[in-house]
């Protein structure tokens, strides 16, 4: 379809009022969705079907994460790459890729369907521009794959597994890449989609089923969906001024989960969105894909 706006309704299935809600994962084997809350330090699982909650906190900010082959999680902690085991509550901290920059944190992060962890950060500054993207390995090795990030956002695949999504949020662009599944290799860096002329700053997104890049909007009050060959086929509108990132679940996959922040929202502008900082649900109409997990 054209560009334009989808009249689909989102609803409220999580309250939570996240500082900055971020990175949702759907685990089918529990039927449940995780998410983080950057600024509370925290890892959110909610079970759809009966509303059951359940909150880890952590010693410093968890940025995003993977669900593990084995059990339990690895995490992009602010400082570090880490595996945390739920059951023990035992973090064992792996890689610190941008120690030599104390002026960066860790940011959005996913797995390939290799079983490799992804992970971007960011200049807290948003000025200097000197961040890198992460391939993590199940063998523990940590290659840099990119440099010159400003924050690191948007990482995705195509279903084919030939076009990584990766966007740089200080500049409000989304990157697209040749991908080399094999050798985990990235090459052949293009604009995808050049945001700076309007409203918002494109942040976390995911992949359908038919190969469309889905991106929430931060401050832009919206999702927009686009075609592979970078065409904005669809905008859904959205009852919070700041999404963070989506990604499909429910037994089906087609259900569209969409994480939100307050962060700096004004007073005013919380009494114009009084779920800021909710986790959402929507009906699109297109199936996701499963969440490829860590195989380490």
């Amino acid at each position: 379809m054209s560009e334009g706006i989808a009249m689909t309704k989102a609803i409220c299935v999580s309250d939570c009022k996240n500082k900055l809600g971020e990175v949702p994962v759907w685990d089918p084997q529990d039927q449940a969705l995780y998410w983080v809350d950057i600024e509370g330090s925290t890892l959110h699982r909610l079970i759809p079907e009966t509303g059951e909650t359940t909150r880890w906190t952590f010693p410093e900010r968890v940025t995003a994460f993977g669900l593990r082959q084995k059990s339990g999680f690895i995490l992009a902690l602010a400082s570090a790459i880490a595996l945390f085991e739920p059951e023990t509550g035992v973090i064992e901290r792996k890689a610190a890729p941008e120690g030599r920059h104390p002026g960066n944190r860790l940011n959005d992060g996913k797995c390939d369907r290799q079983g490799r962890f992804w992970v971007g950060a960011m200049d807290e500054s948003q000025t200097k521009g000197c961040a890198g993207l992460y391939r993590y390995d199940p063998d523990g090795q940590c290659h840099q794959m990119e440099t010159g990030i400003g924050v690191s956002n948007s990482l995705a695949w195509s279903p084919d597994d030939k076009t990584f999504y990766f966007a740089d949020s200080m500049r409000k662009l989304i990157y697209a890449y040749d991908f080399d599944a094999l050798a985990g290799a990235i090459s052949n860096r293009r604009v995808f989609s050049d945001w700076s002329a309007r409203q918002g700053t494109p942040d976390g997104s995911t992949v359908d089923a038919e190969g469309f890049l889905w991106n929430a909007v931060w401050d832009g009050w919206c999702l927009v969906r686009y075609a592979p060959d970078g065409r904005i086929d669809r905008v859904v509108e959205l009852p919070v001024q700041k999404p963070t990132s989506c990604a499909f679940g429910g037994p089906d996959l087609t259900t569209l989960y969409v994480t939100s922040a307050i962060f700096d929202a004004s007073p005013d502008e919380l009494a114009k969105q009084p779920q800021a900082g909710g986790v959402f649900a929507l009906n699109v109409g297109v199936r996701g894909l499963p969440e490829p997990r860590f195989a380490g």
